[in-house]
Parts: C-alpha cells; structure tokens; sequence
C-alpha cells in the first residue's frame, strides 16, 4: 500500500471510530466494520491491480458514504445490507446476492439484518491510487 493509501486508511478509521463515539444509542453504529485483505495483484490491463477483502458489518453498523476508483463486484456471503447508491434507489441484499458498484459512484452500506452480514469485495482500480476516498 501507498503513503497516501495508508494514510486515507487511517484518516477513515479515525472518522469512523469518532462518529461511533459521538453516535447516540438510537442511531447506528459507525465503527466496528472489520475488514479482512484476501489478495492484491496487478492485472493484465495496464495501470489497473485487483484487490479482493472480506467486510464484515455487526448489526446496525454503517459504512459512511465513499467511492473507489475502479469497479467494486460485491457478492454477499452472509445477512442483509442495504446500499445506498447516489442516483438510485437503496437496494436491499441477502445472501447470494451480487452487486456491481460502478467507478466513483458515492455509495453508503448498512447492516440491516439482526447478525452480522459479511461481503466478498472484489475491486478493480487504478493502481496506486487510494482504495476508497470519503463522500463528501
């Protein structure tokens, strides 16, 4: 990972686990999404690397609104989140479901079911750019 990539990483963590302790008990939860890195490699098309993570959502938890800068091909693994896609109505998916989010689409995630929900994130994207960028 980059400079600039680690620290967009740690600038979300920090955003992340402020609005979670500044979250009143009624409103969902920001933090505790735990992310697991499978694989990064760099592909055939030039200037473009795959990176696959598992996220994991507890119940109620939300990952604010954010991009990539490539496509990101999720297939659900277990649960029920909802997304939230600029310029579209939310979508609710269950396990075995999958979803294309297109490059740069502001989107927001939330675990909607009552255990945790858990995605297979597949990213296409710009290599050395940073994985995801915060909504503004």
């Amino acid at each position: 990972m980059t400079k600039r990539g680690i620290v967009v990483a740690a600038a979300l963590i920090a955003a992340i686990s402020l609005a979670s302790l500044s979250a009143r008990s009624e409103e969902p939860r920001l933090g505790d999404i735990k992310r697991t890195h499978l694989m990064k490699e760099a592909l055939s098309a030039p200037g473009r690397e795959v990176i696959q993570v598992r996220v994991d959502f507890p119940p109620g938890v939300v990952a604010v609104r954010h991009s990539h800068p490539g496509e990101e091909l999720v297939y659900l693994i277990e649960g029920e989140l909802e997304y939230r896609l600029d310029g579209r109505p939310p979508l609710i998916r269950k396990a075995g479901d999958v979803l294309l989010i297109p490059h740069g689409v502001h989107h927001a995630v939330k675990n909607v079911g009552s255990g945790n929900a858990a995605e297979l994130a597949t990213y296409i994207v710009e290599t050395g750019k940073p994985l995801l960028t915060l909504g503004r």
